[in-house]
């Protein structure tokens, strides 16, 4: 359901600024920023209010509504001409889907904590090689179709993962339509910092705002300075991370990596700036590498803050966390996405490379800042293990 969810996301993702042009005449990089802006918006005000619902209404149940609705939506998005009218009708229907993000802590609710490390590094695969999927297929749909259609894709999607979700509620194999809650387990004051949600939130915003500033006109970035031009290459090179993200929860599985509270968020974040670096340079072998360098930096440090935001968490408590965490994570979207019109407008497309690099640094030293105690604590001798 969150691969169907996912890809269903990134078909329009790296082609927005194509798709304004072709289908309404808008080629300002601004309104394109906005947009994104608006999306972000609306997760942010989704995800915690079914949060909030998902205490009274089991998960499954608000999936087989709301991906309805968003699906009937997708259909509208298809069909119409206006402008205003798919901004509205566009932006409801990401109300509706953002309910998807509801099944991520249902599954970490139903699995013990000793699982969450695996589980959360396959769940960010499925993440991955849903943007994968998602940057090909739309790329096809533009190229050899009509960016219109990729609206009908995403309703079926929408329709699929409705119809999944009212196939486990009936199923006798699988008992989901309502989880027992699991008592409280007692809070260590010493090991869980206090307001961890408020420092995890703090941190990945920083983190987030750097990681999305340069997706919106990556696809156009890699189109001006690369003598191939196909969308499905644009799509692909839009997706290389989701590839790297594979082989790394590989290895880490093969390797059983440490993926503990607090270890190897440093070096991600120091492989990030290389790999941003590099894709700041216009040369398509260099920003290949960077590209993959990249790719795992932000694969590894996305998972090892999850890890560390569900073992401060309770399993009562996950859905809501972790909605508060996203909030922060999406105010950080939003502000990129307000951001990356005005730069790429004023500044060119290479310049938002440089900026997620200064914010991978700000990430780094905030994270180091906050925690270092913790860090120290965790470490024998008081050798920092990062």
């Amino acid at each position: 359901m969150t691969l169907v969810a996912v890809v269903s996301d990134y078909l329009l993702h790296p082609f927005y600024p194509q798709f304004f042009e072709v289908r309404f005449g808008v080629s300002n990089p601004v309104y394109v920023g906005y947009y994104f802006a608006a999306i972000c918006f609306m997760v942010m005000l989704a995800f915690p209010f079914w949060a909030y619902v998902s205490k009274k209404v089991a998960e499954l149940n608000i999936l087989v509504y709301t991906q309805c609705i968003a699906g009937m939506l997708a259909l509208c998005c298809f069909w119409t001409t206006s402008y205003i009218n798919f901004w509205i009708i566009s932006l409801v229907m990401v109300l509706f889907k953002g309910s998807y993000l509801l099944v991520y802590p249902y599954i970490l609710k139903i699995i013990t904590k000793k699982e969450h490390p695996d589980t959360i590094g396959v769940l960010s695969v499925v993440v991955h090689l849903g943007g994968i999927l998602g940057a090909v297929i739309g790329g096809l749909t533009v190229d050899l179709i009509d960016a219109s259609y990729i609206f009908l894709i995403m309703a079926a999607g929408d329709f699929i993962q409705m119809g999944m979700s009212a196939y486990l509620l009936k199923s006798k194999k699988y008992t989901v339509s309502k989880i027992e809650e699991t008592p409280a387990s007692p809070i260590n004051k010493d090991i869980i910092p206090k307001g961890f949600i408020l420092k995890i939130g703090l941190v990945t915003m920083i983190l987030y705002f750097s990681d999305f500033l340069i997706r919106p006109f990556f696809a156009t970035y890699w189109e001006s300075i690369s003598i191939y031009n196909s969308k499905l290459i644009s799509g692909t090179m839009y997706a290389i991370p989701g590839f790297v993200a594979l082989v790394a929860l590989w290895i880490n599985t093969k390797k059983k990596i440490d993926n503990t509270r607090f270890q190897g968020i440093i070096p991600a974040l120091l492989l990030g700036i290389i790999g941003l670096s590099l894709q700041a340079l216009p040369f398509e072998s260099i920003i290949i590498i960077g590209r993959i360098i990249y790719g795992w930096a932000i694969f590894q440090g996305v998972v090892k803050f999850d890890v560390l935001l569900f073992e401060l968490s309770h399993p009562e408590s996950y859905a809501l966390d972790y909605s508060k965490v996203h909030f922060f994570q999406n105010l950080g979207v939003l502000l990129s996405s307000l951001t990356v019109g005005l730069i790429v407008e004023n500044k060119g497309l290479q310049i938002p490379f440089i900026v997620a690099l200064v914010g991978f640094v700000i990430t780094l030293v905030c994270y180091y800042l906050i925690f270092k105690i913790q860090l120290k604590v965790k470490s024998p001798k008081g050798m920092i293990k990062t």
